[in-house]
């Protein structure tokens, strides 16, 4: 759907028929990126038998990619800038897709970790690459409104089908297949790419702030994991120790980029009214998107009963409702602006997640989990469009790989933040019960809290949401 969305706005649109074919290809990439954040999950318990991994070792195999992505992802945007978006897309698509071949064939545990570190610092040249390509190609006017919201929309999909795509995989093939899937896709995007797409690259300095680089990595990758740690407990010392390492090694980040001549950051990205919204709302919603779809397939699984591919295929009335609602917020966005969907949307979302903590041991997929899932699509949906658009708003073309990168690398972060406290609370809520009464108790404390992280988005985009309706959707003088 996303696909005729954009090729049957051509002609509305105004733009060359090869501009919007570049965004099929280049939300193609978007889309292994974040299927990839989620299609192992339920393979994990089949493949941590037949890989002979032990409980310590098998989170890895979901942190080592969160955490390269997380790390990498700042550094990964001002490559981009600097070498040639299309270059650095075209290094990262062959990198991502040889990373994906090496995990599906490895034959040891480290081997597949090892696999999955290199698929996540190629996905984060990979992300940056590919919106900055897309901010460039659609520098303003409603065909970027209408752009954004194919590539917004990804996001939320992606997430969704890699649950499903790895259920279908696992149980009727071999989760291998969760690895090898991406050869294909990549060399579709990368062709794509190749063929459509202009180079573009940062006409100013290209010197590199090592520092920076240095200290992003390092911050970010210790909040990664001291998030992650904190899933089995937040008095754990590598939860704390590492958050506390994280949030220091950042803090030192912002005063070095506000003083050095070449930042990796230049602060005028993140610090905009507008565009500072739109990295709190990419937070915020990262961790309810992430974190929730998480608890909502452990409920569909463990307490439903749904075996791997019908729980995927559960999930499937939040995908269509997420990409029906983008593409109508699109339409309508000349109308609508940026506050009215943003501050709207999140309320969709806390009434999906508070219908959820009706949960129960005897819980009824019809009456229980699609009125949610279709709420939650919409809310989604509402967010992500305006969200796009803001986060590179105004951006210099020279900064738009980094703006792009920070957009990624707040609901990453967001989402490890996500997973570690609602893992946390549903173990409290839990006491240690593994009957379906206690899980679903767990699961309906998690569902309730994440209501609370979403209504956290309405102030956000009340308050620091400004820009003039015309000027946002480039409208002005129409």
């Amino acid at each position: 759907m996303a696909t005729q969305l954009a090729v049957e706005g051509v002609e509305q649109a105004g733009r060359p028929r090869r501009v919007w074919w570049a965004l099929v290809f280049l939300a193609l990439a978007q889309f292994m990126v974040v299927l990839d954040g989620t299609i192992v999950n339920l393979a994990l318990p089949r493949l941590q038998i037949e890989m002979g991994i032990n409980d310590s070792t098998r989170s890895w195999v979901i942190t080592a990619y969160a955490l390269a992505f997380g790390a990498f992802l700042l550094l990964g945007g001002r490559i981009a800038d600097f070498c040639g978006r299309k270059r650095t897309f075209i290094v990262a698509a062959v990198g991502f897709a040889a990373a994906s071949l090496i995990g599906g064939i490895a034959q040891q545990p480290w081997e597949l970790i090892g696999a999955r570190a290199l698929q996540g610092i190629f996905a984060a040249l990979l992300a940056p690459a590919a919106l900055a390509l897309l901010t460039v190609a659609f520098p303003g006017g409603k065909d970027r409104g209408t752009a954004f919201a194919i590539f917004g929309s990804i996001t939320g999909v992606g997430a969704a089908v890699g649950v499903l795509l790895g259920g279908f995989l696992t149980e009727h093939v071999t989760w291998r297949w969760c690895f090898f899937v991406n050869v294909p896709i990549a060399i579709i995007a990368l062709a794509g790419v190749c063929f459509l797409v202009t180079e573009s690259k940062a006409q100013g300095s290209t010197k590199y702030d090592w520092p920076g680089v240095i200290l992003a990595a390092l911050g970010l990758g210790s909040l990664v994991y001291g998030f992650t740690n904190a899933e089995h407990g937040w008095d754990a010392p590598e939860a704390w120790g590492f958050i506390a390492a994280g949030v220091f090694l950042m803090a030192l980040f912002v005063r070095i980029e506000a003083t050095v001549r070449h930042p990796l950051l230049p602060l005028r990205v993140a610090t905009e009214r507008n565009r500072g919204a739109a990295f709190l709302a990419s937070f915020l919603s990262g961790a309810v998107l992430i974190g929730g779809i998480l608890f909502i397939n452990f409920y569909i699984q463990i307490v439903l009963g749904f075996a791997p591919f019908l729980a995927g295929l559960a999930s499937l009335p939040m995908t269509v409702a997420l990409i029906i609602t983008a593409g109508l917020v699109a339409k309508n966005l000349p109308k609508l602006g940026a506050k009215i969907p943003t501050a709207t949307g999140p309320i969709f979302m806390a009434a999906a997640m508070l219908w959820l903590t009706q949960v129960g041991a005897e819980g009824n997929y019809v009456v229980n989990m699609l009125p949610a899932l279709l709420l939650m699509g919409v809310g989604l949906g509402m967010v992500f469009v305006p969200m796009q658009n803001l986060a590179l708003f105004g951006v210099d073309k020279d900064d738009s790989g980094v703006a792009s990168a920070l957009v990624n690398a707040s609901q990453q972060i967001g989402g490890s933040l996500g997973i570690a406290l609602f893992s946390t609370i549903a173990a409290a809520a839990t006491a240690g019960g593994v009957s379906p009464a206690a899980l679903s108790s767990g699961y309906a404390a998690v569902f309730l809290w994440a209501a609370g992280v979403a209504i956290l988005i309405v102030p956000v985009a009340l308050l620091l949401i400004t820009i003039d309706r015309k000027k946002f959707t480039g409208t002005e003088g129409a």
